[in-house]
């Protein structure tokens, strides 16, 4: 009995084991896969998500889906990809906040380093400052001494967002006070063309199609350099501020114990699908770009990330609670 239990056991495991190769190997063909986007339509990081669904199907052979759940500085989209099935149909797409969130937060839900395996870094953006038309300033100086006379407010993309940190770190450098509004990602350059705020900071896939229709008015790219697809506008180092060189980057992540057979077949379609010429040209239009890249070497990015951001919370003595 002993022989015949071992035997059924044996070949119990043997079929287990083939099972979760075969469903590894159909990935990812068997069900839909979820891109659960961490903010709100019409977010950076929905509008990259958006970007790649179509290309990432046609290059598997899957079909991907977008569904967003803001809240929380993202968080409630984390925690909720963190406990899903690590069998690569939930993926979390994700900004900067995700590195930013466990400094910011007294409790995120999660550890950016242990409960997630990093798939893909997306596409990066300057984050820029701009302001409503109505606001006499013109270039950066001008608006630091205007808000020295009269008391200005500036939207961000959320409290922790790097949006919300370059401009605590322009305030600290130029000694000046400007009262912080947080909002939804895709709700604070509105803000600021409603006059809600006179001044957003923001990355920019948001604020172009403003700034080039004459809604808001570009003050300065957050880079080190200025931005090719407004090379009109300066860069915060043109004015003195040399330790600048802030952005917005996405990516994409999965649960932790997501099979490495899975993440590879994922990383490569990211891949695959941002060197595409129609995905160039589209982040192009938003001032973003992409660079190929393995999970090893978004996982050395993260790692470096991580602490980076939690010293300039620390500095700015920002909290989300």
């Amino acid at each position: 009995m002993t022989k015949i239990f071992k035997t059924v056991l044996g070949c119990g495991l043997i079929a287990c084991l083939q099972l979760t190769s075969w469903a590894q190997s159909e990935w990812p063909k068997t069900k839909p896969v979820t891109l659960l986007v961490a903010f709100a339509p019409g977010s950076s990081t929905d509008i990259v998500a958006r970007s790649l669904t179509q290309k990432l199907s046609e290059i598997t052979g899957g079909n991907f889906i977008v569904e967003n759940k803001g809240g929380a500085g993202g968080n409630i989209a984390t925690t909720q990809v963190k406990r899903s099935a690590p069998d690569g149909y939930t993926i979390l797409v994700h900004s900067v906040a995700f590195a930013v969130n466990p400094s910011l937060y007294a409790d995120a839900g999660y550890d950016a380093l242990k409960d997630f395996v990093p798939v893909a870094l997306g596409p990066k953006t300057p984050n820029i400052f701009t302001a409503n038309p109505s606001v006499a300033a013109k270039t950066l100086p001008e608006l630091v001494e205007a808000a020295k006379k009269t008391p200005f407010s500036y939207a961000s993309s959320g409290i922790g967002t790097t949006t919300h940190l370059s401009m605590e770190r322009l305030k600290t450098a130029a000694k000046v006070e400007i009262v912080h509004v947080p909002y939804q990602p895709a709700a604070a350059i509105n803000a600021v063309v409603a006059g809600h705020t006179q001044i957003a900071s923001t990355s920019m896939p948001p604020a172009v199609p403003m700034i080039k229709s004459g809604k808001l008015k570009a003050i300065a790219v957050t880079s080190a350099t200025r931005s090719p697809l407004l090379p009109d506008v300066p860069s915060i180092t043109e004015f003195g501020y040399k330790e600048f060189d802030d952005y917005t980057w996405f990516g994409f992540f999965a649960p932790a114990g997501t099979p490495p057979e899975v993440l590879s077949k994922l990383n490569v379609a990211i891949n695959r699908a941002m060197a595409s010429s129609e995905v160039v040209d589209r982040f192009a239009q938003l001032g973003m770009a992409s660079n190929p890249n393995t999970t090893a070497e978004f996982s050395t990015f993260l790692k470096a990330e991580v602490p980076k951001w939690a010293a300039v919370v620390k500095t700015s003595g920002a909290k989300a609670d």
